[in-house]
């Protein structure tokens, strides 16, 4: 592990990292930050929009750059979206400035979280769950060769997570 203080939390959409990133950040007083909602913030247009203008590669690269941009902060908690980890360089940029934490959450329960939600463009295709088990067979590995912690996020609600997770960082702090 790094000397860096920064946690981000990485894991497919629904897997419930803003959530458990706001109460997080509060709890450790820190700074919380969204990657995929700079990203609207800085472009000033839904995801979707970005999707059908510049494609899934333009929003990837609006990613790394917000990535990059944010991780050279100290003590900010950061949620990525959810394809972060398809870039190698923002696996090594996170793994290295960080303490990254996979929230494993089974597709079925994403499915669950994320069926009534229009703003995920990767879900716009005949059958939603099947997307979602072919994005955690594909992104599953990634999230796990960059994680330092991976925690179940199926049966714990956010409070749960955060308290396992200020557990956690409390003994990585002493060591």
């Amino acid at each position: 592990m790094n000397n860096r203080t920064n946690i981000y939390l990485v894991g497919l959409m629904g897997a419930g990292k803003t959530t458990v990133g706001r109460q997080l950040a509060r709890r450790l007083g820190r700074v919380f930050y969204d990657s995929d909602h700079e990203i609207v913030e800085r472009t000033g247009v839904p995801i979707p929009t970005i999707f059908e203008i510049e494609g899934e590669d333009g929003f990837r690269r609006r990613e790394a750059q917000t990535i990059a941009e944010l991780s050279i902060n100290d003590n900010i908690v950061l949620a990525t979206g959810g394809g972060v980890v398809l870039n190698p360089e923002n696996r090594r940029r996170l793994h290295d400035t960080g303490w990254v934490v996979y929230l494993n959450v089974p597709p079925v329960m994403l499915f669950e979280r994320t069926r009534h939600d229009r703003n995920r463009p990767l879900l716009r295709v005949p059958d939603p769950l099947a997307r979602l088990e072919e994005l955690h067979a594909l992104r599953d590995p990634l999230y796990r060769e960059t994680a330092h912690l991976v925690v179940d996020g199926s049966h714990l609600i956010a409070s749960g997570i955060v308290q396992h997770l200020l557990r956690e960082f409390g003994l990585l702090c002493k060591k």
